[in-house]
């Protein structure tokens, strides 16, 4: 069965979003009343990316429950299917779309062309598994995705002794030739760019002969969570992947077991609706929150006590309230001096909620998030200063202070994140007017539909 490439959701949870379109975009609504909310969200697009590429390789058919139906998950998928794996929908019990059965091919086939989209995932992800595949797979992108850094990804399999051809440019567009197999063993990258390096060379190291015991060289490891969530499902598949000192992996090959999979809801796309509690007052709260998870959306619960709220974790969900008005009329939202390495996807979301703070903040360790979508940090500093903000960028991060901000446009240069952030700012800036919030499409196509539900 083929799935179509994702154009819009074929649900809507929440009937119709009420939004205001203008020529030049979405205008974000302005909170009139604290707010009191309770939502669910889609499942996680790193979990679900991750068991995708782990199901095409597995040894049997494997289902994934509560699966995130995007556009970076049906990328994957396409990709995927592009080398030969199948699929089936499965009548879901969630509310967000159907599960999928992943049918694992007998013999994966180049001989096609993927389209990443902005997908850092599916470019990271898939020429390791196209190197497994017989005969050539080109890979290519939107007109960003040929920006971002992937000689990580192509100097580590061209080491591994894969025939890929990318010009000399370590970057999209670029051609894997895939012989079937990958010897695998020691092999030596740097990984500072992005973690997603090392996460897609594991998720099939398995299933090189020799395995891979893999090293980084660099600096720096941004998104360490992120290798952890790739560690863990993993294991959770029977695969024996150790790390015996901090930047190191051993993966012995063997089969990847096929299992059914429950996929945890997106923890990181829950930040603009938390954070929105603290900017329009009042309380959100996400159900189905895990108890234990590697998503680095979890460290929201940390994070946004930093900035004044107060949180609190009851069974499966996760409420937060808050902070107490200033005497002087401020929303009570504290100044942060944070480190964000771990967590760099979570940094515009709450760059945008330090722009509406009562103090100056300054959050570092995430010079990395310049190669993400977009380069964030110049984006975020650009959009927050034309509204007439205060943001100046660091080399490692930004620094922002206090000012009064007035409405105008806010570009989301096809970044979701982006697109998010401007409308958290609008829900306390009348006038703000995102200029592509369909970006949001790329993570959460339902984001309208909620952030009004969560409004209402």
């Amino acid at each position: 069965m083929q799935i179509s490439r994702y154009s819009a959701p074929e649900f809507d949870p929440y009937g119709e979003a009420r939004q205001t379109e203008t020529d030049d975009g979405w205008r974000a609504p302005v909170a009139t009343a604290p707010l009191s909310s309770v939502l669910a969200l889609p499942g996680s697009k790193s979990l679900t990316n991750r068991e995708l590429v782990l199901a095409a390789l597995a040894d049997g058919p494997s289902t994934l429950r509560a699966p995130l139906w995007s556009r970076d998950s049906e990328l994957m998928i396409e990709g995927l299917r592009a080398l030969g794996t199948g699929f089936e929908r499965v009548a879901g019990r969630g509310g967000f779309g159907d599960d999928l059965r992943v049918l694992p091919a007998s013999e994966l086939l180049g001989s096609t062309t993927i389209d990443c989209g902005l997908a850092g995932t599916v470019m990271r992800f898939l020429p390791p598994v196209a190197a497994l595949a017989l005969g050539p797979t080109t890979f290519d992108g939107d007109e960003g995705a040929r920006r971002r850094p992937m000689a990580g990804s192509v100097l580590a399999l061209q080491a591994l002794g894969v025939d890929l051809d990318d010009d000399g440019r370590g970057a999209l567009p670029f051609t894997v030739h895939g012989a079937g197999r990958v010897e695998g063993g020691a092999l030596e990258i740097d990984a500072s760019a992005s973690s997603q390096f090392v996460s897609g060379l594991l998720l099939s190291a398995a299933r090189f002969e020799r395995g891979l015991d893999l090293t980084h060289t660099g600096d720096r490891l941004p998104s360490m969570p992120h290798i952890e969530m790739t560690i863990e499902t993993l294991r959770a598949r029977g695969v024996d992947v150790q790390s015996p000192e901090p930047g190191r992996w051993l993966v012995n090959p063997g089969a990847i077991r096929a299992i059914d999979v429950d996929i945890e809801p997106d923890l990181s796309n829950a930040a603009p609706f938390l954070v929105a509690a603290l900017v329009a007052g009042g309380s959100v709260t996400i159900t189905g929150w895990p108890a234990e998870t590697t998503q680095v959306g979890a460290q929201l619960a940390r994070l946004l006590p930093l900035f004044g709220a107060r949180v609190e974790r009851d069974a499966d969900r996760l409420t937060v309230h808050a902070p107490t008005p200033g005497d002087d009329g401020g929303r009570g939202i504290l100044g942060v001096e944070l480190d964000l390495s771990e967590a760099g996807e979570l940094a515009p979301n709450l760059v945008a909620l330090a722009a509406l703070a009562d103090a100056p903040s300054t959050i570092l360790g995430i010079g990395h998030i310049r190669h993400h979508e977009t380069d964030r940090l110049a984006a975020l500093a650009a959009e927050i200063n034309g509204l007439g903000g205060r943001v100046t960028e660091l080399d490692d991060g930004l620094r922002i202070e206090p000012a009064p901000l007035h409405g105008g446009p806010w570009r989301a240069y096809a970044d979701h994140r982006m697109a998010t952030s401007g409308a958290i700012i609008g829900l306390a800036v009348p006038g703000v007017i995102v200029d592509d919030i369909a970006s949001t499409g790329k993570t959460l196509p339902q984001f309208t539909a909620l952030w009004e539900q969560m409004l209402a």
